[in-house]
């Protein structure tokens, strides 16, 4: 039998603060942090993006001829 381990690598926040809105990503293995101010449209658009993003790394099965 076989046991999977997960390993945090990063974590990710979009923090709001007064209209505005900053990327956090915590590098967990080094303890680094970084920020970026994230523009209103861009947040807006980021359940896009992550459904883009998903279906570039997990695209459907092929389908096989009938």
């Amino acid at each position: 039998m076989r046991t999977s381990t997960e390993t945090l690598l990063y974590a990710a926040e979009l923090v709001e603060e007064n209209g505005a809105y900053t990327l956090v990503v915590q590098d967990v293995r080094q303890g680094t942090v970084q920020t970026t101010p994230v523009p209103r449209p861009m947040v807006d658009k980021l359940p896009t993006f992550l459904s883009a993003l998903s279906a570039k790394l997990n695209p459907p099965p092929a389908r096989g001829r009938w």
